[in-house]
């Protein structure tokens, strides 16, 4: 773990999706530090609508984790942002695997949530957990935004079990850890520019 700030071009670049961590778990000081990061993130009429879960219990996790798989694997139940039946056309094989933990055995999972409805609350949800994880890859820590867990965490025994209030909402869960090894770069696309009016502009790339 560094103590030192890299440029934030540079922690853009090295952040990684990462699902493979060792045993160690984050310290309090660091989580809070990150929370402290996060709601730095802009906020629409300063409203500050969002709220943080923090879970390292490993049983509660595993918990979370196969609970969220039966509902995966139930049409009636796999709906939202993270449902398998959206993403993949029906639910992935890893989902009848027993030892699949959709956690990926992270130890720590930090989940932004909104406190309240309001139109742009979950926009701000995310700015904030964009900044939660650029502060972990400045920190040497890996971070995963699982998309499994939304769901299973907007239960109302979950909800109750981490404090969301009834008109609040899980937003983003988000794994963090200490990685195993190095996460390989993914290669992006260059940016597709749709328009471009004004001084300046260039000719807008259009999309195959």
């Amino acid at each position: 773990m560094t103590d030192a700030m890299p440029p934030i071009p540079d922690v853009i670049r090295q952040r990684r999706s990462v699902r493979a961590y060792a045993a160690a778990q984050p310290g309090a000081a660091l989580v809070r530090g990150l929370l402290d990061a996060a709601v730095q993130a802009p906020t629409a009429m300063h409203s500050e609508p969002w709220g943080f879960a923090v879970v390292q219990d490993r049983e509660q996790l595993r918990r979370y984790s196969d609970r969220a798989k039966e509902m995966m694997r139930s049409p009636a139940e796999a709906v939202g942002w993270g449902a398998a039946a959206r993403l993949h056309g029906g639910a992935p094989a890893l989902l009848e695997d027993p030892a699949f933990n959709i956690f990926y055995d992270a130890g720590t999972l930090v989940v932004v949530c909104r406190r309240e409805g309001g139109p742009f609350a979950d926009a701000d949800c995310w700015l904030a957990a964009q900044n939660l994880m650029l502060a972990a890859t400045a920190k040497g820590l890996g971070s995963c935004c699982i998309g499994f867990a939304v769901r299973v965490l907007n239960t109302g025994e979950a909800k109750r079990e981490l404090g969301i209030p009834e008109s609040g909402a899980a937003v983003a869960p988000i794994i963090l850890g200490f990685p195993r090894a190095p996460a390989p770069a993914v290669p992006r696309k260059a940016p597709v520019v749709l328009s471009w009016s004004g001084q300046g502009a260039g000719p807008a790339a259009r999309v195959p």
